[in-house]
């Protein structure tokens, strides 16, 4: 491809060598979460949202379990000072959560956030100011120390503001571009604003380190994050904070390295929402540690009602293949992968198991608030037998025997094939139904009776072609009998291969479902199903129903259609 010779690596290696990190695992705690939807997520939107959709949204991350929310930019606009001012003056915070506002390092800028922030019982105030060095030469056109000094003048007056007002505000500040910044340099100014602030391990300063682009590979940040932390001054008393955006697409992988490199906090948006290809996800970082046995400390068990709150406010779509929350990432249309989850969890529950190891799922789906029948077995051309055996069993209760799975799951396939469309649940049965069950055409059964001979006498009265008549027969059994019956007087060949039946419900008024494959006079298989509330009615049923399906192919028609 042209033109990649005029791009160049952007991002500083730390001046010694930090890989410490490599040697952890995983993440075995939650960091410290702030949603910066309601900023970062809010500005990047094509229609920012209105108060009331702000105040819905704010709702929804206290809901989640979020203690730290950057709800805005107070000077930037007067939606942002007013949601603010509505948030304290309705008494809408709670009193375990915090939040966060954002500011430049402007002396104006940082007045009129203290201004909004008056009765804010808990707040975090976040300053910053681009230190790289493409903004300090093209942008600023100022020397590394005097972009240091706007850092340091920034943090000195967040100090005497906060201890005029006599409020007792943590602060946080961010060296944007941090991932452009010399890193030795980005350390300095850190340092100097935290000299600045004097922060002790009682009241802590947080320290965030900003992926504003993506520059490098994953592993880069880490040994980055890993040299700030090993030489922050007053490390104990420091918060050390990512907030990753996704330019490379490495978001969730540069916030998970970076905690293993010793950040202590992440600051990212639910599913990625952000300026250029998003913030880091936070529903992601949380579900992956979820899915190592880690708890996050947030609460995804109704993810459909996330989408669905967040996708009204935002205006923005959860992509269907978005991590734990899109509505296909369960999906399984795979004829083998649907065998693999249907035995797997057949085995699950036979040995009540309690560690979730199901073939292609990561989680149980059920903890994320979706289901199985309808978000997990998928049926289409692509599908096997499994699949639809699974559905049909889980949402109706019928087990189809080994040997008939073949021939339903392959006319399910055909008719997805042809119509070029999933089959969802309702549809598979209606098909089904249609197809093996209960069919009466071109013989009925209307009646039936039974005595004992020497052998089973059996006396049907049908209807062939609509036309009434008494048939009887003797054998073996019930089935026996009826099957000379038919074989007799309609003069139709065929012999009885299989046979089984089940209960569809517990309890003494459940229906009785029952299988019968039959050998027609072509040497071809033909099953049928009946469901009665009797189990000698269902049987003679499913008897017909083969029967019926084996005369309907051989003259090359549904006649029930």
């Amino acid at each position: 491809m042209e033109g990649y010779q005029k791009y160049q690596r952007g991002y500083f290696m730390p001046p010694e060598d930090c890989r410490e990190w490599t040697k952890k695992e995983y993440v075995d705690h939650a960091p410290i979460w702030c949603s910066v939807d309601l900023r970062d997520g809010n500005q990047s939107l094509i229609v920012p949202m209105s108060l009331e959709e702000k105040l819905r949204f704010f709702q929804l991350l206290v809901e989640i379990g979020f203690k730290e929310i950057e709800i805005g930019f107070p000077a930037a606009s007067e939606t942002e000072y007013t949601f603010l001012r509505t948030l304290i003056e309705q008494n809408l915070i709670p009193d375990d959560v915090t939040v966060q506002v954002l500011t430049q390092a402007r002396e104006h800028i940082i007045r009129k956030t203290f201004a909004a922030l008056e009765g804010c019982k808990n707040a975090i105030v976040h300053v910053y100011n681009s230190t790289s060095k493409a903004q300090r030469e093209q942008v600023f056109k100022k020397s590394k120390e005097e972009i240091k000094q706007i850092a340091v003048e920034g943090a000195k007056l967040l100090k005497q503001l906060s201890e005029e007002c006599g409020a007792d505000y943590t602060f946080e500040y961010s060296p944007e571009s941090f991932t452009g910044t010399e890193v030795d340099y980005a350390l300095e100014v850190c340092n100097a604003v935290i000299d600045v602030w004097q922060p002790t391990p009682e009241h802590k300063c947080i320290i965030n380190l900003p992926v504003t682009v993506e520059m490098s590979m994953p592993h880069i940040y880490a040994s980055q994050i890993e040299y700030m932390c090993k030489h922050m001054n007053r490390r104990d008393a420091i918060v050390v904070s990512l907030h990753p955006h996704n330019d490379r697409g490495c978001g969730v992988a540069d916030s998970e390295m970076g905690l293993l490199a010793g950040a202590d906090r992440i600051e990212g948006t639910l599913f990625g929402n952000g300026e250029r290809t998003g913030n880091v996800d936070i529903v992601t970082l949380a579900m992956n540690l979820y899915a190592m046995g880690v708890d996050p400390q947030l609460n995804f068990h109704d993810m459909p009602h996330v989408v669905d709150v967040y996708e009204q406010n935002t205006r923005m779509n959860v992509s269907m293949r978005q991590p734990y929350a899109g509505k296909l990432v369960f999906a399984a249309f795979s004829g083998s992968h649907q065998d693999a989850i249907a035995k797997g969890m057949k085995m699950r529950e036979e040995l009540h198991k309690d560690i979730w190891d199901v073939p292609y799922l990561p989680i149980d789906p059920k903890d994320v608030g979706r289901e199985y029948e309808t978000d997990v077995i998928r049926i289409n051309s692509q599908s096997g037998k499994g699949g639809v055996n699974y559905v049909l069993e889980e949402s109706y209760g019928i087990i189809l025997p080994p040997e008939m799975r073949e021939q339903v799951g392959y006319y399910m396939k055909s008719v997805s094939d042809h119509a070029h469309k999933e089959l969802l649940p309702n549809e598979i049965y209606a098909l089904f139904m249609k197809e093996f069950m209960n069919i009466a055409t071109p013989i009925e059964l209307m009646d039936y009776h039974f005595r004992r001979t020497d052998h089973l006498f059996a006396q049907l009265h049908i209807a062939c072609d609509g036309k009434e008549m008494e048939i009887d027969g003797e054998g073996n059994g019930r089935l026996d009998a009826a099957a000379n019956a038919l074989r007799t007087h309609l003069h139709r060949s065929f012999d009885i291969q299989y046979y089984t039946e089940h209960a569809l419900t517990s309890g003494s008024t459940s229906k009785a479902v029952a299988y019968v494959k039959i050998l027609d006079c072509t040497h071809k298989e033909q099953w049928g199903v009946g469901i009665h509330d009797d189990i000698i009615a269902a049987s003679l049923q499913a008897l017909c129903s083969a029967l019926n399906r084996a005369i309907q192919q051989k003259e090359g028609k549904k006649l029930w259609q």
